[in-house]
């Protein structure tokens, strides 16, 4: 039996060795896709000229080829735009039937689904992002987000026991580049559910999916007016937020700006919510399943390149199980394929501009200088566009800025802790409060941990997953306020005491009340 087994040793050891897996390329058709040369702004129901006569160029960040001019919309530009949505609101909006606007918006969420695929490539030339993530993840949630609203705009009546919702009338809505339908999405959905009109200021690296989702609010026969899409830069967004017609802000965004808004808005009995940076911890304890960890770390901050508000950037790992989780996570980043956007192969595509990209290498180089030690990948870089490779730092302490600040980028800092108190206390040793990630086997240590830390999201065993009927939000420097779910609606709505403080048309009969039963025919009366 001993030389029997030895034998088998000695085979084994002339066993070819596992090679790497190569992919053939899987491009994603740029056919489906028609951008025209020029866009002009969506402003009562059509297309128009700016005002301002001005027009910027959008690009494709995996090549930095022009795509197209869009208009960049002007302070007269952006009161026309207003003016339009306060006609439509004073005109017939505000007044129809929940139901009624709900079929408009089950008409949009239909058309996005039909036309999913031209929607996902065109986020992905214009944004950067891998077609698998478009495709996959951006627009069935914002066909989801409308579909979920639609739901709910004849029931407004019923989401708010003892008070009786009104609409606020213009609302400015100024989103980000990193998901530009989606946020796009998160923003329209409830304002039209709720009997608003809205202004919408994409941003301007990423403008041509809300002007294509223009397109398809013409062909659902929205009211003219209803919704404005106008487009530009900073100058355009303070326009609209700044606006005296405009009576309630939303704005996704970098924290710096979401001050500057609210100094802009106070005082002026607007409306306010802001959806801002974040600098998320995803805790890893010692008895967490570490290989679906590993995936979740992935996902948690490498998905969009990292350019996600919410991104797990600082991961907290308990000690006796650091060493592990290291050599598996770097294992697994040799395996992720950085290059064009639209192969379905990729899992990091391009950085979303130039000014982005020079942000991340600014704070990678202050890890490098305040010592902490970097790790990436070997990988080949397109020699065109915008490129970073994914990036994980160890022997971070919590002084460093990439501990510190948000780098939005796919950039990843790994801190360890050898206690549930001493992992509480660094993970909310931050400014920001947007989101947080526990991984462990034991559902008491989940409800500790999430009772105690400082974030508007938490996620148990899993990161980066989204619902329209969940509520999205932080604390802190990370804004207020929340989008999804019921919480959604309330920012856009005035809610005034009913008579009683009871609903004026219950869903059902109180359980003290039987219903009333209706005699037969041959009954006795």
């Amino acid at each position: 039996m001993a030389s029997e087994d030895m034998t088998i040793e000695r085979r084994g050891e002339h066993l070819p060795k596992p090679v790497a897996w190569e992919y053939a390329p899987a491009p994603e058709s740029r056919e489906i896709v028609s951008i025209k040369e020029r866009y002009g702004l969506f402003i009562g129901g059509r297309f128009v000229e700016p005002r301002s006569g001005r027009h910027f160029a959008t690009i494709d960040p995996s090549n930095e080829e022009k795509l197209a001019e869009v208009a960049e919309a002007g302070p007269e530009d952006v009161d026309l735009a207003v003016r339009a949505a306060d006609r439509a609101w004073r005109s017939s909006w505000r007044r129809l039937p929940g139901k009624e606007r709900a079929k408009y918006l089950f008409r949009i969420a239909r058309a996005l689904q039909e036309r999913s695929r031209e929607f996902a490539v065109l986020e992905s030339i214009d944004g950067g992002k891998p077609i698998k993530e478009s495709r996959d993840v951006d627009l069935p949630l914002a066909a989801a987000h409308f579909f979920y609203y639609a739901g709910w705009a004849d029931k407004l009546d019923y989401a708010f026991p003892g008070r009786v919702p009104h609409p606020l009338g213009v609302v400015g809505q100024v989103i980000p580049w990193n998901f530009p339908l989606l946020m796009a999405a998160w923003k329209l959905a409830p304002a039209l559910a709720t009997g608003n009109t809205a202004v919408l200021k994409p941003a301007e690296t990423t403008p041509l999916t809300a002007l294509l989702l223009a397109e398809v609010m013409q062909e659902a026969d929205l009211p003219p007016g209803v919704v404005n899409i106008v487009t530009g830069a900073g100058e355009t967004g303070g326009a609209v937020v700044a606006h005296p017609g405009v009576a309630k802000v939303a704005f996704t965004g970098s924290t710096e700006v979401g001050k500057l808004i609210r100094r802009t808005v106070a005082g002026t009995g607007k409306r306010l919510t802001l959806e801002l940076g974040g600098k998320a911890a995803n805790i890893v304890f010692e008895d967490a399943p570490l290989d679906q960890a590993i995936e979740g770390i992935v996902n948690g901050i490498y998905f969009n390149q990292g350019h996600v508000c919410c991104a797990g950037s600082r991961l907290l790992v308990q000690e006796s199980v650091f060493e592990p989780v290291l050599d598996k996570l770097k294992d697994r980043l040799q395996t992720l394929r950085v290059g064009d956007p639209l192969d379905k192969n990729t899992d990091v595509g391009a950085i979303n501009s130039r000014q982005q990209l020079n942000k991340i290498e600014e704070l990678v180089e202050s890890g490098v200088e305040e010592g902490a030690e970097m790790y990436q990948p070997a990988c080949a870089l397109p020699e065109r566009g915008f490129w970073f490779r994914p990036t994980l730092f160890t022997g971070v302490s919590q002084s460093h800025r990439i501990a510190r600040e948000e780098i939005f980028g796919p950039v990843l800092s790994i801190l360890t802790f050898r206690t549930p108190e001493e992992a509480l206390e660094k993970a909310n040793n931050t400014p920001y409060g947007l989101s947080a990630g526990v991984w462990t086997e034991k559902g008491s240590r989940i409800l500790w941990m999430t009772e105690r830390l400082r974030a508007g999201v938490i996620w148990a065993n899993t990161f980066n997953r989204f619902d329209p009927s969940s509520p999205f939000g932080g604390y802190k420097e990370s804004g207020f306020g929340r989008e999804g779910g019921l919480h959604g609606l309330e920012p856009y709505l005035e809610l005034v005491p009913a008579n009683g403080g009871s609903r004026r048309r219950p869903l059902r009969r109180p359980p003290t009340q039987p219903p009333r039963r209706r005699p037969s025919r041959g009954a006795a009366r």
